[in-house]
This record gives C-alpha cells, structure tokens and sequence, in this order.
C-alpha cells in the first residue's frame, strides 16, 4: 500500500510538471501572441530547471526523506496552482514585469518538480527496492503521468475549466498527494502536526483559489480589454471573448480583435463583394474560416448563390447562430436555408471533398502561430485551387500591408508560388488601419476593379474601388519567399513586422 501512494506520487509528480509547463505555453500564447521560440524557451528553461532540481535533490540529507518529499509537493501545489492566475491579474495590472515573473515562475516549479523524482528513488531505495524495479517502476508511472496531462490538457481541462482553474486543479493534486502521504506515512515523517497543518492550509487556499479564479480571470480580462464583457469562452482551439461599449460589439479571439461592429462592414465588403462582382455567373461560393458569419452576410446579398462555410470551431458558430445581438449583426446568415455550416479543420474537409467552387472566400485569423500559418501556405493554396473551377476566384484576407509589409507580401508570394495570378489590394478599416486582400485566381481567370455594384454598400463605390487596387509609395512591393510548410517563412515575417509596429 504504502509504496503504490509513492507511484501515484510519482504519476501526479509528471502530470502536474507538464500541465503547468503546458498552462504557462499557453497564457504566454494568449497573452503575447504565439512563437516557435517564445513556447520553445518556456520548454526549455522548464527542462532545464528539473534537471537543477535534480541535482538539488543530492543535498537534501537522507533523514526525513519522506518529509521533505511532502514539503517539495506542498510547494510544487502552491507555485503551479495559483501561476497562471497570478501571471493574468499580473499582466492586466502592468504587462511589463510579465515576462521576467513567467520564467522565474516556470524556473521555480522546474526545480521543485526535478527534485521530487531523485527523492522518490532514494525513498524507494530506502526500503530495500531493487535498483531495477525501482527505475522501471518510477520511469514508467512518471511517463505515464506525461501521457494522461498531456491528453486530458487541450481536450478535456482548458475548454472546460479555462487555464487559471486547471492550474488550481493540479496544486490541489498535489496538496492532496502530500497530505495522503503524511496520512500513509505518519509513523515515519517528522514534525508531523506542523507539515499536517501547512499541506491543510495550502490545500484550502487552493480550493478557494479554484472556486474564486473565474472571477478573478474575469476582472482581468475586463481590465485588458476596457470594454465590459459580455461573452468569455474557453474552446478547444482558442479563448473566445466579446465586449461591449455603447452599440460597439467587439469580438476577440485569444486576445486579437477579429472585428468591430461599427466598422466591420468596411471589411467584409471590401473582403467579398469586389470578388462577387467579377463572377455574375457565379453559383457555389466556400467559405474558409468567417464563423461569425460576416462575409456570409455579405454572399447573401446575391440571390443566386449556394454557400458553404467551414469553420474549426463549433463554439464560434454556435454563438453567432443563437445569441440575439449577434444574430442581429449577422442578419442570421447562419441560419439561411442557403448556408451549410461544417465545422471541420479547412485543410483536412479539403483532401476529403471533391466539390468544385466558383468562388472561395478564404477569412482565417492572422498566421500568428504555426498551426495558422500552414493555412497560409503553397501545399494549402494548390489545395484550393483544385476546388476552384476554371474561371474561378479566390480571395483572402492577407493582414496590414503597412504595418506588416513582409506578412502580406509573402502571402501573395505563397499565392503565386502556387500556381495562381494575384491582384493586391487595401482597405482602410478604422478599427484595425490599412488592412490587406490579396485576390487570385488560374491563369484563365480574369478581373478587374468593378466599375458598379449590383447589390447595396455602405463603403465601396467605383471610386473607392479603384483606389483599393493602388498601392502609394508608403506601402510598396516587398521581396520576400513564399510560405512553406517546412520553414513557415510567414509566420516569422508576421513576429518581426509586429514587433516593430509595437516597439
């Protein structure tokens, strides 16, 4: 019995190390925006820290193993539970120290947790185990833990419980682990009443940090964005949050603003109806990306067309087909007996579909991270084009080409990388500034700017149009590659033009 509560320590040991790694990743994704060095250098500064804490661990003096073991795991509870709580409420009160109290943090449980595992094998060791059984037996439960966290993490716990609980969650794992193993061990664990106390004190500030961290996640949040909150959501793919001032709706997906309600429009018109224009004969428009259904609206203005959106997230469309002032923004695009919503990954519902569009709308989020600049990428645009019949368009939604000139020209480089003609274009939207289009299509298709619009605006007019597909002496052509999967040029064009923009 006894050493079977030192496996199951040894199993919340992993699972609790990894998901604290995985709940500080994710916060600094959140909160910074992601990067293939920022999650990296948390990976590593993490790894590292264990493999100080274990040789740490050597100088912990043999006698009271067991006691000093519980006081580590009351620690490991208290830093990893209330860390990703505190790093918000941190950030909201004053961003700048954010970066230096993440790693020292993500430094501090990396010790802790490094230590934990050598005091269990000399525990073991202690009791006479054989030094075979004993590095199979840790080796395999400190795995296993790894397996189970790193599943029930994206797939169970932050959709659920958001980041700041599931932190709370696994300093409770731990608290409970070291006072079960007092209970177990109380014969042999020194100082008992004193350790008895702190694992109950710790164990109960994490309980009510638990009950209380939505509330807390809920003041900072609303510190962060200013405007009061009337929708947060944890999904499993991002943190889905809307705002409202006055008769200004914002939406934001993991802290980026997707659109404002006052000037939206100026987006999806210049988004979709230059495109519509050009193709009177068009019957079958995809839409790729777009759940809150705008551009939907915007394809709705043509009687004749038959749309299908597919969109990741079933939380996203979801909201915007049954929230009221939502519907009302969208004019129930959603819900249209024109309009089949898939939610499904884009790439994925591509390889398996064999439909043929006139035109595709394509309106994902910008290629902040890896897993968004595949969608930007050559093998992703040649899958477009074979659902593109042959006179066809595409157009996509390409970033700022004055604040992030390298971004946008790389998304047309990537486009005609692809096989495909390119036709540029700008709008200015004053939520976001001078905002990006790149239009695109086979070398049979044709465009031009429309010289009138069939169906009503609120922005664009001949001129205006015209103007869009200029590009003034500020805003010029950059050389730059093409985004491929295996180097994902654009995402890192993406971190260099925004921080520089936010120097």
């Amino acid at each position: 019995m006894r050493d079977r509560i030192l496996i199951l320590s040894v199993f919340v040991v992993a699972s609790c190390g990894l998901a604290y790694e995985l709940i500080a990743g994710a916060l600094a994704s959140y909160l910074l925006g992601d990067s293939i060095l920022q999650f990296s250098s948390i990976i590593g500064c993490y790894l590292f820290a264990m493999g100080v804490g274990s040789h740490l661990a050597r100088y912990v003096p043999d006698e009271d193993l067991l006691g000093r073991f519980v006081d580590i795991e009351l620690l490991v509870g208290l830093f990893g539970g209330v860390a990703a709580t505190l790093l918000f409420v941190l950030y909201a009160w004053d961003a700048t120290p954010f970066r230096t109290v993440l790693y020292v943090l993500v430094f501090i449980i990396g010790c802790l947790v490094g230590m934990e595992i050598p005091l269990v094998m000399r525990i073991f060791n202690q009791r006479n185990t054989a030094f075979r059984e004993l590095v199979s037996r840790v080796l395999t439960f400190d795995y296993l833990g790894a397996l189970a966290v790193s599943l029930a993490f994206p797939l169970v716990l932050a959709p659920h419980l958001g980041l700041g609980r599931s932190g709370f969650l696994f300093g409770v794992l731990n608290a409970g682990v070291a006072l079960w193993t007092l209970q177990t061990f109380r014969g042999e664990v020194h100082q008992l009443p004193l350790r008895r106390l702190r694992a109950v004190l710790v164990l109960g500030l994490l309980l009510g940090g638990f009950f209380l961290s939505e509330r807390l996640t809920h003041w900072a949040e609303q510190s962060l964005f200013g405007d009061p909150i009337i929708h947060a959501e944890t999904t499993p793919y991002q943190r889905l949050v809307l705002t409202r001032w006055k008769d200004d709706t914002r939406l934001y997906l993991n802290g980026n603003l997707q659109f404002s309600s006052r000037d939206e429009y100026r987006y999806h018109e210049a988004l979709v109806l230059p495109l519509m224009e050009n193709l009177p004969w068009a019957r079958r428009v995809l839409v790729l990306g777009g759940g809150d259904g705008l551009a939907v609206r915007q394809l709705l203005k043509y009687p004749q067309l038959q749309i299908t959106l597919v969109d990741l997230d079933a939380a996203m469309t979801g909201l915007f087909s049954r929230s009221p002032d939502l519907l009302a923004l969208n004019q129930r695009a959603l819900l249209h007996p024109r309009v089949k919503v898939i939610n499904d990954d884009a790439g994925r519902w591509l390889e398996q579909s064999s439909e043929v569009f006139d035109a595709i709308i394509v309106d994902f989020p910008d290629p902040s991270s890896f897993g968004l600049g595949k969608l930007y990428s050559v093998p992703m645009y040649r899958l477009m084009s074979h659902h593109l019949s042959v006179n066809g368009l595409m157009v996509v939604q390409s970033t700022s080409p004055y604040f992030a000139p390298r971004s946008y020209w790389c998304i047309e480089a990537t486009l005609r990388a692809a096989g495909l003609q390119t036709w540029p274009y700008h709008a200015y939207v004053p939520s976001f500034g001078e905002w990006g289009f790149i239009m695109a299509g086979p070398m049979t298709a044709r465009f031009a700017p429309p010289g009138r619009y069939r169906v009503p605006t609120r922005f664009l007019n001949a001129e205006s149009t015209r103007l869009m597909f200029s590009f003034p002496p500020d805003m010029p052509r950059w050389k730059v590659e093409p985004n491929q999967l295996n180097t994902q040029a654009l995402v890192h064009y993406f971190e260099q033009d925004w921080r520089q923009v936010l120097r």
